[in-house]
């Protein structure tokens, strides 16, 4: 096994669930490493850890033994990556369009919904509808943020027939699990194909463990949850 994927708390690191249900899910054996939260300071044990292997300080991080410890640090950098080292398991979308479409997806998941992702961090343990509540009464940003989303799942469900965006499990579904996660810890009221859609995401194996492990954690941070001040 040449893979070793570093990784944060699962209930809260959603970068770092990206890829490791990606690995997962499409049976690629790696080692798992996780560093749990401390504390984002520079002299943190998470910082110090992370940092000596990548410069950035931050999860997820993939090493290659067999590359000569190639390290990769960014979590769509780690996923195409994979997807070269591992064509027999197609990862991108078979036809030229639709991957094009999933990699246009993946890099506006990558670098925008700020606001919904601000507002809604992941946390997967948590229910917590009456801030979602809050959230989407006082904030047209997230609300603009949600339309979005609703718009991309219809209008990709609709395209590839489902059950995943791109009909078979892709890249595409693993960069918006944790975004699956979020809109069931704060209850964001989506239409009924899209909510099925979420439920058969989180039913996937690799995500389903995921979740598991993340409730097994019980490390509750309170700098990751400054809307809540117990479990």
């Amino acid at each position: 096994m040449t893979l070793s994927l570093h990784i944060g708390n699962k209930n809260y690191s959603s970068w770092s669930m990206r890829p490791w249900v990606l690995l997962r899910q499409a049976g690629i054996e790696f080692h798992e490493h996780l560093v749990r939260f401390d504390s984002f300071e520079p002299d943190s044990h998470f910082k110090k850890t992370i940092t000596a292997i990548n410069p950035t300080g931050k999860v997820p991080l993939l090493t290659d033994d067999f590359m000569g410890g190639l390290v990769i640090w960014d979590t769509l950098a780690i996923c195409e990556y994979l997807a070269e080292k591992y064509p027999e398991k197609h990862l991108w979308p078979a036809d030229a369009a639709a991957r094009a479409r999933a990699r246009s997806i993946c890099a506006e998941m990558h670098a925008g919904f700020g606001a919904l992702r601000q507002h809604f961090p992941m946390n997967i343990e948590a229910n917590l509808p009456e801030i979602g509540q809050l959230v989407l009464r006082d904030h047209a940003d997230v609300r603009r943020d949600v339309a979005r989303i609703v718009d991309m799942w219809t209008a990709l469900l609709k395209r590839s027939g489902g059950p995943m965006l791109f009909g078979q499990f892709s890249i595409a579904d693993a960069f918006y699990a944790p975004l699956c996660m979020r809109l069931t810890t704060y209850g964001v009221p989506v239409p009924p194909d899209i909510a099925a859609y979420v439920q058969r995401v989180r039913e996937l194996p690799g995500v389903a463990a995921w979740i598991t492990d993340a409730l097994a954690e019980h490390d509750f941070l309170p700098f990751e949850e400054p809307y809540r001040l117990h479990r």
